[in-house]
């Protein structure tokens, strides 16, 4: 069994990242705390490589070996972890859609005072409620007419370049009058090393298609099997639907359900030492936000470990449709009652109340 800080992953924290997503965004919370790991379908990404039964990383000359996050031995001693904050706990996942390494655009951003150039073209939030026994997610369209706070009407998905992931959570925590307790964000590189470090994943194909990017890969109706860059293609895909994004976030939640699952059945949730060993090895590959860190991570993702990720419930944010903003945008208009139905059920506690 490989060490658990492989030479692999030492050489990804060592040499600097390319141009690359939620992303998956919870890939690591909530499964494990299910990646952010969603991802844009905004611009087209860089070129890449056919998938291949090797499962290549994304870096130039580094490869991600299938099943690698998961060979994980436990640190000696083992430690306790954290546990999950009293009552609810919500987890917003973000994917970013830069063309680049989101985390040290973030880092050159906020030592120069710029932006960068990068949406959240998906948005998850990841909701845990207080008995603990289900995990609900509530999938918001990237193109939602919203107001951002200091900038006023706009797609929810600028919130992340005028003002990073805190105007992101400030934006959703507005809109839904519910409060944030963590952020996880991804990007394309990292999505896809983050799947081929799981060895895949399988996700029920509802609606089969051929992807419109990159590899054109065709997805089947049923269980597929896939690598990373299957799975980056089978998340950011809209153009195969006629009914677009709304076909796409449902495929985003049917991947968050497939890691939920891969990472149960692996085992590596089983164990305290061996949950922090992986989160341990995937966490430099995520941005973390509001106060969130490798070890309350980890206490997050084993402290979800004894629910089944078949009863997780999705759902998508209630819109009334698509329209025109009053620049000429085209954008999905909000559907001001069925959102102040969402948030009354999440002041409450009571996402399970909300008819399907």
């Amino acid at each position: 069994m490989e060490k658990w800080l492989s030479a692999e992953f030492l050489k990804s924290l060592m040499h600097g990242r390319r141009a690359i997503v939620a992303a998956l965004a919870v890939v690591v919370a909530l499964g494990t705390v299910t990646a952010g790991v969603l991802v844009s379908i905004n611009r087209p990404a860089p070129p890449a490589a056919a998938p291949s039964s090797s499962s290549q990383g994304s870096e130039p000359g580094i490869t991600v070996p299938p099943g690698s996050l998961l060979k994980a031995d436990r640190p000696t001693p083992p430690l306790a972890l954290p546990g999950l904050p009293a009552g609810p706990v919500n987890i917003l996942v973000i994917g970013s859609d830069i063309r680049g390494n989101a985390k040290e655009a973030t880092k050159k951003a906020a030592a120069t005072g710029g932006q960068v150039d990068h949406r959240a073209d998906s948005l998850m939030l990841m909701h845990i409620p207080a008995d603990r026994k289900k995990i609900y997610g509530i999938s918001i369209m990237r193109d939602l007419w919203v107001d951002i706070p200091g900038y006023g009407g706009s797609k929810i998905n600028a919130s992340l370049q005028f003002g990073g992931t805190a105007l992101v959570e400030r934006t959703v925590q507005d809109l839904l009058r519910t409060r944030i307790n963590y952020s996880v964000m991804v990007d394309f590189d990292n999505f896809r090393a983050i799947v081929d470090g799981l060895g895949g994943i399988e996700v029920n194909v509802r609606a089969p298609f051929t992807s419109t990017h990159d590899t054109r890969h065709t997805f089947t109706r049923g269980i597929n099997r896939l690598n990373g860059q299957n799975a980056l293609e089978f998340v950011r895909e809209r153009y195969a639907f006629s009914d677009g994004d709304y076909q796409r976030v449902r495929n985003q939640q049917e991947f968050i359900r497939a890691v939920m699952a891969k990472l149960r059945t692996s085992g590596v949730l089983k164990d305290a030492g061996k949950t922090l060993a992986f989160v341990t090895k995937v966490a430099p590959r995520l941005i973390l936000d509001n106060g969130l860190d490798v070890m309350k991570l980890a206490g997050i993702a084993y402290a979800l470990r004894g629910i089944d990720p078949g009863t997780a419930s999705f759902t998508t944010l209630p819109t009334a449709g698509t329209g025109t903003s009053p620049d000429g945008q085209s954008i999905v208009l909000p559907d001001y009652n069925g959102i102040a139905q969402v948030a009354d059920a999440l002041a409450k506690d009571r996402l399970g109340q909300l008819p399907k």
